[in-house]
């Protein structure tokens, strides 16, 4: 009977337990999924509101494969489908409309094989609307995901279009979306005289702190479009996003922004390692799986590196010794050892400073290899237009010390801030 009587208790307790266990993990599965914050894009709050704001217009359409809604639809078959709104014409920037063209591509004028509508490139030959393109069109609208970055093309093509429009008399809609990065996150000088190019088409830092959105009411505002003009103007803001937010915190999807900007968490580390990357001497992961993730040489000793650069105590990061060997790009099958970045804390982290700590460890333990050497002359003018300025490969190469050029690349920070604040949106 005690056998028994003890195996009956065994079995009650074990049941008990399951159900126990099973109960939490539902609770803590309902708390998660109440945690996530559900944020509407501009196109669903645009169709929330019955695409009121182009109802009866003739509408051009810039975007490009992140235009979609949380469902993964397309912006272009979201507006050809209303009832209400006549879209014309389609605008697509590097890499097109559908994302069918690789980086630097050029694309030429085709049909979109769903729509048969007429798709124009912003990218290469024509970065900038034409009047041809906008003949006929009462409104052009732009929804494309950013990253955060000046140097990343597609708010320059924003910037360009806006210019068009205010030429050519017609309204200018941006459907806003997340920066992913955050809303609140600053660095970098402003872009000088003499270094004003697509990839740094506007006087305003390397990370901007603000959504494609409110960029466009800072640049329509305070004149930083060519000769200061300005456009019609109307944001249709996001619902349910606040500064603080990565992406991650969205509940959004994420779409590649280009082939090398695959994940969600990528808009960190392209401010990272970008501007290094622009002198082709090191492997910044392009090529490899690891893009923007990675700072790596055939000359380096990954371990000692690893150390040199985690003893910086940089905060919100640490890094890890690696080896690979490139797919393609620049160094394709050539052994390769550096660190790989691990983001520890996306708040703490200073991102566009981890490069120029690279370029420091690396002047410390291998001063014979200067990256700035053993690039192509015409890198170093690619590498100044990305930074916006000359002096801060001038200051900085004077000892490689990062702590020498930090000054001058966070000289406009609080200034920008300042000047920014009034177009939040959120």
């Amino acid at each position: 009977m005690r056998i028994k009587f003890s195996l009956i208790v065994f079995f009650l307790g074990h049941i008990y337990s399951s159900c126990t266990n099973t109960t939490a993990s539902e609770i803590n599965s309902t708390n998660l999924e109440k945690s996530k914050t559900i944020v509407k894009t501009g196109i669903e709050v645009l169709r929330d509101r019955n695409f009121k704001e182009l109802a009866g217009k003739k509408v051009g359409l810039i975007t490009n494969t992140t235009g979609v809604d949380r469902n993964l639809k397309s912006t272009v078959d979201i507006l050809f489908e209303a009832n209400n709104v006549e879209l014309k014409v389609l605008m697509g920037p590097e890499h097109g409309v559908r994302g069918d063209h690789s980086a630097g591509e050029w694309v030429p004028f085709y049909k979109d094989p769903k729509t048969n509508l007429p798709v124009y490139s912003l990218y290469g030959k024509s970065k900038k609307p034409s009047p041809e393109m906008l003949e006929g069109i009462d409104v052009l609208v732009y929804d494309i995901q950013d990253i955060g970055c000046r140097s990343y093309t597609y708010i320059s093509t924003m910037g360009l279009a806006m210019e068009a429009a205010a030429e050519q008399n017609i309204e200018f809609v941006v459907l806003d979306r997340p920066n992913p990065i955050g809303g609140n996150r600053v660095e970098g000088n402003l872009v000088e005289e003499g270094y004003l190019s697509f990839v740094s088409q506007f006087k305003i830092p390397y990370l901007y702190g603000l959504t494609c959105g409110e960029l466009a009411g800072l640049l329509n505002e305070e004149g930083l479009l060519s000769n200061q003009q300005k456009c019609k103007l109307t944001i249709i803001e996001m619902d349910g996003w606040t500064r603080e937010m990565t992406f991650e915190q969205t509940g959004l999807q994420w779409v590649p922004t280009s082939p090398h900007i695959p994940h969600k968490d990528s808009p960190f580390f392209y401010p990272m390692a970008g501007i290094l990357g622009e002198l082709y001497s090191v492997s910044i992961g392009v090529g490899y799986t690891l893009p923007f993730q990675t700072f790596a040489a055939d000359w380096i000793d990954p371990i000692a590196f690893a150390e040199k650069m985690n003893g910086f105590g940089m905060e919100g990061i640490v890094f890890r010794p690696i080896s690979f060997k490139p797919y393609y790009s620049s160094m394709k099958g050539i052994e390769l050892n550096g660190v790989q970045v691990h983001i520890t804390d996306h708040e703490k982290v200073n991102l566009s400073a981890v490069q120029f700590y690279f370029m420091q460890a690396n002047h410390e333990l291998y001063p014979e290899k200067n990256p700035f050497e053993l690039c192509e002359p015409s890198r170093l003018d690619m590498f100044d237009k990305v930074c916006g300025s000359n002096k801060i490969r001038e200051i900085f190469t004077q000892d490689f010390n990062y702590e020498k050029v930090k000054w001058y690349w966070e000289k406009d920070v609080d200034t920008f801030k300042a000047m920014s604040k009034p177009y939040y949106l959120y």
